[in-house]
């Protein structure tokens, strides 16, 4: 039984992969809040990854880190606080993970790794100059890991678009923004948690084992078409 550690797994794009893995996988989540999860393959550890010790395993088939943030202000209303909380948040937590189980990466099976970026690192949107930065690092750390850990350790990112979760909850919180934002996209929709779990189950898979040191969008068109 393959052996899956997710950061973050307590709710949105995190939760979805969680309960996508649960069936056919051995899956241990960290994160500051627990889950709402009762299940035999799942054990949870109340960690905030920024500040606290991280817990111990053996080994790990897949590491997949889903903490993010939308921090959407003008650059004058960014304070370098809200550069270095981005950063931390979506960079650091991420170096800090792979970094501590990279030995326990090395004793799994066919391991993989899966991080997440964002459209904005790509198609310049307004009002996103710090998550783009840092999900533009995190590209380049996908990129860079992806060269350094072959052939044993796969690296790969999904970049999403506006997906329906708690964190988007203030821009899209009624039926009007909404529809607003399937208009925005060029397939007439955003995304749910559950389709970029099945993205995320499918990088760590067997089927993506000549997959490394990519980004796939996932963003009903936004970023490459223009209609």
């Amino acid at each position: 039984m393959k052996t899956i550690v997710i950061v973050g797994g307590s709710k949105g794009i995190g939760n979805a992969v969680l309960i996508q893995q649960l069936e056919n996988c051995r899956v241990f989540n960290i994160s500051r809040t627990a889950p709402d999860v009762i299940h035999p393959n799942f054990s949870h550890f109340t960690v905030d990854v920024l500040r606290d010790a991280l817990p111990e395993f053996e080994n790990i088939d897949a590491l997949i880190y889903c903490p993010g943030s939308i921090n959407l202000k003008p650059i004058l209303s960014l304070s370098l606080d809200d550069f270095r909380n981005d950063f931390e948040i979506n960079v650091i937590g991420a170096v800090k993970m792979i970094q501590h189980y990279l030995p326990a990466l090395k004793k799994g099976k066919n391991p993989s790794i899966v991080l997440f970026s964002s459209v904005a690192a790509k198609l310049g949107m307004p009002f996103h100059s710090s998550i783009a930065a840092s999900k533009a690092a995190v590209e380049g750390i996908v990129k860079s890991l992806g060269a350094e850990l072959a052939p044993l350790i796969r690296i790969n990112a999904i970049a999403p678009t506006i997906t329906e979760t708690s964190l988007s909850g203030s821009i899209l919180r009624n039926d009007r923004m909404k529809e607003n934002m399937m208009e925005r996209h060029p397939l007439k929709n955003y995304l749910k948690p559950q389709e970029v779990a099945r993205m995320a189950g499918y990088l760590i898979s067997e089927d993506a084992a000549s997959i490394s040191g990519q980004v796939f969008a996932m963003d009903y068109g936004l970023v490459s078409f223009k209609l």
